[in-house]
């Protein structure tokens, strides 16, 4: 049976073309989460400010996602993918160009619906693309292209935007999104196979069967908001070097882990990897919220990369494990409408708890979000027995 399962060939000139999009597109975005916040005070704002603007994009981007899991299965992959692709393009390059944290508002919300289109089909697309039986594995791959931008991305921005104006720097991550529209060009998008339309008196906004997981990577994501938004911050504050480094370490942790935790969620679930993976994510925002030294940062980076390159991959295999092929796109967009929701709230929380009591609290409080999502993984499991032993 192993041999079987390794014959399904994963590296097909499509998945490596996705992977080569997923990689320029996370790049310039990766290059902007850093620098966005020091963009905001350059042009004035304040840590409320900050909050806003980072959490708009993700608002957006989840009002879009629906729509767009809905067009991939009626549009086309192709279509939903380069749509979105080059209105990130466009706005990214806008905001060199901007001098008031209005229009700024304003294109960030422009940037969130790009990025919810191309996430959501590229997301997609790879399911296409990777073998069913080794859907978790082909998934940790494909999250590879993007930690490997974030291994980058982060640093490489920060480091740029010392060296150059702000105008030059958001023109470079037009640019890398531009790189991935011409790649995706590239690609042979498979069709779905659509079932005849049923009425409906309800609107489709979700898929049921991605509803478990997609929650989970709710609580789990709204800690990244507090890191992107405010981390490089707080460090300055405390004088502690060494926040690119972080960066780097967080993305080699991610890399180092997805490939394995992938094969594992195939071979045993995410009962294998969830509970492990939600711990080291604790032990990080635990030890962020304390930040004595550069060291402490870095174990933090290290524990928090393993901990997300494991769980992540393993929800959106999850996300997706039992929904008809047709409503693959939908299951997508309801796991990233949950992940950009994280993101979103804890940036514009974790705004005013940063202003009002300090930056460790928005760590502390970080760390009652990841306790929450062990415990609500708990109550699923449990609930899970319980019909299994009713139906039996």
């Amino acid at each position: 049976m192993e041999k079987q399962l390794r014959k399904e060939k994963i590296w097909t000139k499509d998945f490596v073309l996705i992977c080569l999009a997923n990689f320029f597109i996370f790049l310039g975005f990766q290059m902007t989460l850093p620098t966005i916040p020091l963009f905001v005070e350059d042009l004035g704002g304040n840590d409320q400010l900050i909050g806003f603007v980072v959490g708009i994009f993700t608002f957006s981007s989840l009002l879009l996602r629906p729509y767009a899991g809905k067009s991939l299965e009626t549009k086309g992959r192709g279509f939903v993918y380069f749509i979105g692709l080059a209105i990130f393009v466009l706005s990214v390059g806008s905001f060199g160009f901007l001098t008031s944290i209005v229009f700024l508002f304003v294109m960030r919300v422009v940037q969130g619906v790009g990025w919810g289109f191309s996430t959501t089909a590229s997301g997609t697309i790879a399911t296409d693309l990777i073998p069913a039986s080794r859907r978790g594995e082909g998934m940790g791959y494909y999250g590879l292209s993007g930690n490997l931008a974030l291994a980058f991305g982060p640093s490489l921005g920060l480091i740029l935007t010392g060296i150059i104006s702000f105008k030059q720097f958001f023109l470079i991550c037009a640019g890398l999104g531009l790189m991935a529209l011409l790649l995706s060009s590239r690609i042979s998008y498979k069709k779905v196979e659509q079932k005849p339309a049923r009425a409906k008196a309800k609107l489709d906004l979700y898929e049921k069967g991605a509803l478990k997981p997609s929650m989970l990577m709710f609580f789990i994501t709204v800690t990244f908001g507090g890191i992107a938004a405010f981390l490089p911050l707080y460090t300055a504050e405390k004088h502690i070097a060494g926040i690119q480094l972080y960066f780097l370490l967080y993305a080699i942790a991610l890399m180092v882990t997805r490939a394995f935790a992938g094969q594992l969620y195939d071979r045993k679930g995410h009962q294998a990897v969830f509970i492990p993976g939600t711990l080291l994510i604790l032990t990080a925002m635990i030890l962020l919220s304390w930040l004595p030294n550069s060291t402490i940062l870095f174990v933090a980076a290290v524990l928090y990369g393993l901990g997300f390159g494991t769980v992540q991959p393993a929800l959106q295999a999850w996300s997706i494990e039992k929904v008809p092929n047709n409503r693959r796109g939908m299951a997508n967009a309801t796991f990233y409408s949950f992940f950009d929701l994280g993101v979103g709230i804890g940036a514009m929380v974790f705004g005013q708890i940063g202003h009002l009591l300090g930056y460790s609290s928005i760590y502390s409080t970080s760390a009652v979000s990841i306790f929450i999502s062990m415990l609500l993984y708990v109550y699923f499991l449990y609930k899970e027995r319980v019909n299994v032993a009713q139906q039996g």
